[in-house]
């Protein structure tokens, strides 16, 4: 909770000096009391109930309350298990490379391609996510509805991962945040034999995030600690999150290569970060600037690296057998970048799937004006690997190339929300850690 102003000490009316009454007089304030107290006090209710009922529902302080006094059981209604009776593994099991891009949004396009930028500041990955499967909003680029808890890079990797908004999250410090125990995608590939490695340049440490992926299929977590320990960067090295991207994509290639080579099907996530808020990290290979704004010449140089990996990947001799997945997290947190932005534009961020088992050649009732979230990749990338899934669901996902109806498209973005802003005890019963700093403005985000 924000600090509220000095609160009004009790001292500082009993230091005030008070005039004493006159006898035998009646003060104005107290002569028609009797009369006005009925109206007066019944209006002062009035007013009092609906500053509160305002306040509950638009201050931090109403999240806690919501959450503390009103109760949901929407996701226990709506949540799917994954288990061995409703999901099946393909008898040939494929590689999948899960690329998470840092605030990249769909509105960094062009216009004409659904974005918001009158010169396109992604061509490189506008073009490769015409070779894929991209699920969108619109009729062009488009992706999910940012919902309620899916609005930071730890919550939208729950959302994906386990079909699940990551109610209260808390600790916007970097401590220990409260994940949920739900399944996700690395227990139920790493208990099929996968191997599984998480890659990305800042500290795993930070909120806890290193060891929920460690509890969830036992990954190796290559983070900058880890780089260091390996003899990659000297012990004091340290640029933006820990090493930038230039770093982490050669460190993904070498690393990729030894999972290539074994036997064993991999599973393998990365997360860049030079598009991190605010302004983003400008390599020191960026030669070319040529936009204005800082943000926009790092979206453009990060989105042309991104693609440059992807392309390495696909010349690999392990690619047929290999599923691509890529998605920007979340919006961009960037205040000035967006300043004046009209806001009734739906900004969303980028998604789509290479290789996947069904082949890129969907309808566009499948792809396109499509209203889903974030936890619909949850089942949707499983698919897309060959996992058959009875009824389509897993979590609160619906397996978007079936075409079935999501829950955004049954009951709508605004009664959602609503429903994950309020306390659920099933999905409290369902922590597995708890938030050192119990603050919910996390999920507001």
């Amino acid at each position: 909770m924000t600090k509220r102003g000095r609160a009004r000490s009790r001292h500082d009316n009993e230091n005030a000096t008070v005039a004493p009454k006159p006898r035998g007089t009646v003060p104005p304030s107290e002569s028609g009391v009797k009369y006005l107290r009925g109206p007066v006090l019944t209006a002062m209710c009035v007013l009092l109930a609906g500053s509160v009922a305002f306040a509950f529902n638009t201050v931090p302080l109403a999240g806690i309350l919501r959450q503390e006094f009103s109760t949901s059981d929407y996701i226990e209604a709506n949540y799917v298990a994954p288990t061995a009776d409703n999901m099946k593994m393909p008898a040939k099991k494929r590689n999948l490379i899960h690329i998470y891009m840092e605030s990249v949004e769909n509105s960094y396009y062009s216009k004409d391609l659904g974005g918001y930028m009158d010169v396109n500041l992604m061509p490189e990955l506008a073009k490769l996510s015409d070779t894929g499967v991209s699920f969108s909003n619109t009729d062009k680029h488009g992706g999910p509805q940012q919902l309620y808890a899916s609005g930071h890079s730890i919550a939208a990797m729950v959302n994906m991962w386990a079909g699940t908004p990551m109610l209260a999250a808390g600790a916007g410090d970097g401590t220990q945040m409260s994940y949920p125990d739900f399944t996700t995608t690395g227990d139920i590939l790493h208990k099929a034999g996968y191997a599984t490695e998480f890659m990305l340049g800042a500290n795993g440490k930070w909120g806890g995030l290193g060891d929920y992926y460690r509890r969830h299929g036992d990954f190796l977590v290559f983070d900058h600690p880890y780089a260091i320990s390996k003899g990659l960067i000297p012990p004091d090295y340290h640029e933006w999150w820990g090493f930038e991207d230039d770093k982490l994509y050669e460190y993904a290639k070498t690393d990729l290569t030894r999972l290539g080579q074994d036997s064993k099907p991999f599973y393998f996530v990365l997360e860049n970060a030079d598009t991190h808020f605010p302004d983003g990290y400008a390599s020191k290979r960026m030669t070319e600037r040529p936009f204005e704004k800082h943000y926009a010449n790092v979206i453009k140089y990060s989105q042309e690296e991104t693609v440059k990996l992807i392309k390495w990947i696909q010349a690999q001799p392990w690619a047929d057998d290999t599923t691509i997945v890529v998605t920007g997290d979340h919006r961009s947190m960037d205040k000035n970048f967006f300043h004046g932005w009209d806001k009734d534009y739906n900004r969303t961020v980028v998604n789509f799937i290479l290789n996947p088992v069904q082949g890129t050649d969907q309808p566009d009732s499948v792809t396109k004006n499509r209203q889903y979230a974030p936890f619909d990749l949850f089942p949707t990338i499983l698919s897309s690997i060959g996992v058959e899934i009875k009824g389509d669901r897993l979590g609160l996902g619906t397996n978007l190339f079936s075409g079935k109806k999501t829950l955004v498209e049954r009951d709508g973005v605004e009664k959602i929300n609503d429903e994950f802003s309020r306390a659920s005890a099933f999905y409290d019963s369902h922590r597995e850690t708890k938030a050192t700093n119990q603050d919910i403005r996390q999920d507001r985000k």
